[in-house]
């Protein structure tokens, strides 16, 4: 099993987190589960290891305050603590220890290195994480650390690049941005390709764990109402809808919403892009939200609840499901081993209702998306609180079509695209 590094760079409330959370993220997709990591984090200017545990399984989960920047989170098992040590006596191995053997969590081979970790860890084994103290002011430093800046010194970064090969960013191909055609085109639309290649395109939601119904037209919000009839356009479908299961977690079960958009070829103009985001997609989202919020009354929403669970219970039962069926009763069982048959199906209810009630999250995939567009939607629906008085979650991923211009060597983990 790979064995690497995972630095935490100064922020200790990342560091922590991995802890409580049992859930590591990386900046790349290398680190898979089965791997060993040791978790560092830098404390006034000494990068120390305190934890390691093993990988486990893919998730969608961020915790962390800068949790975009993580393509490929896990949860993590056999967690151990020891007092912390300083990894930098790893230089009695490599001059460019830190670029060699922690920036990038690469994997470690070297035997001294892991005997390095191995014995330390041991040396200093805890019942408890260690407890950092530190003034506050040290974790609000900016900037890169100094092993992560740039190279500027060409000489220098020669001599590095021979020494540390691995540093080297080797590309697969290169690529051109498209449009998409719209949202449903059959051939080249988002929906379309997105839903056809869903589970190659997000790990993080791995077959085993998801169940995912694609019926756009089964489930529906209940809308608004005025002197007792339903006022148009204030109900909704989403485009799918995403269950998944993470057996570690408080709440195993989680539903997605999903609502793809697609500006494409039709809305090439910025101005366009903005009015049809402040008029169609942010209202749609907010109307998924509220369906499952607070601010619905208790009995419409509730009522909401009941229907979906039981039209979820009745796809699974459906011919042709069976797969999907199969799967969440594995779910049922492994969260209660001694179940009787009887009881999965009434389980299966729990779970969902639950799920609606307790973790719920809005998820939008669409094929242009700012920052400032998606921490201001990220707000909106945060301020719908669920009954639980715990925000309704958002998510959003920007998936885009490329064109081939070149490939290059297809053993490599990069490409390159431009648009324009």
């Amino acid at each position: 099993m790979p064995t690497r590094i995972l630095n935490c760079s100064t922020s200790l409330e990342n560091y922590y987190l991995c802890i409580r959370e049992k859930v590591a993220g990386f900046t790349n997709r290398g680190p898979q589960p089965g791997d060993q990591v040791y978790l560092a984090v830098k404390v006034e200017g000494v990068l120390f290891c305190g934890a390691r545990f093993v990988l486990d399984e893919v998730i969608d989960y961020r915790p962390w305050p800068d949790g975009d920047r993580y393509v490929n989170c896990m949860t993590v098992k056999d967690m151990e603590f020891c007092e912390p040590f300083d990894l930098a006596g790893l230089s009695e191995v490599h001059q460019y220890w830190y670029l060699k053997f922690v920036q990038g969590a690469k994997a470690i081979e070297e035997e001294k290195v892991l005997g390095f970790l191995e014995e330390h860890f041991t040396a200093g084994r805890m019942e408890e994480p260690h407890k950092f103290e530190i003034p506050p002011a040290a974790e609000e430093e900016e900037g890169l650390e100094p092993e992560d800046a740039s190279i500027e010194d060409e000489r220098q970064a020669e001599k590095i690049s021979k020494e540390v090969p691995e540093l080297k960013v080797r590309i697969m191909g290169t690529f051109q941005t498209i449009n998409f055609l719209n949202e449903t085109d059959h051939f080249r639309g988002l929906e379309t390709l997105v839903s056809e290649n869903f589970y190659a395109l997000f790990p993080q939601f791995p077959e085993n764990r998801t169940v995912l119904i694609q019926e756009n037209r089964l489930f529906c919000t209940t809308g608004t109402k005025s002197r007792g009839r339903y006022i148009s356009d204030t109900s909704a479908y989403p485009d799918a809808i995403l269950i998944s299961f993470t057996k570690s977690q408080k709440n195993p079960l989680q539903v997605n919403l999903i609502e793809y958009e697609c500006y494409g070829d039709g809305k090439p103009r910025a101005s366009q892009k903005s009015q049809y985001m402040n008029t169609h997609i942010i209202p749609q989202l907010m109307r998924f939200a509220s369906a499952f919020s607070i601010i619905t009354e208790d009995k419409t929403r509730e009522n909401t609840i009941q229907n979906w669970t039981e039209k979820i219970i009745d796809y699974l039962n459906q011919k042709g499901n069976e797969g999907q069926c199969n799967r969440v009763i594995d779910w049922v069982r492994q969260l209660h081993p001694a179940i009787k048959e009887r009881s999965i199906e009434r389980e299966m209810e729990k779970l969902l209702v639950s799920a609606f009630r307790t973790n719920l999250r809005v998820l939008l995939i669409i094929d242009e998306l700012s920052a400032e567009q998606k921490s201001t939607i990220q707000n909106v629906i945060n301020s719908f609180k669920l009954a639980t008085d715990d925000p309704i979650q958002f998510g959003a991923y920007i998936v885009r079509l490329v064109e081939r211009i070149s490939l290059r060597d297809q053993s490599a983990e990069f490409a390159l695209t431009v648009q324009g």
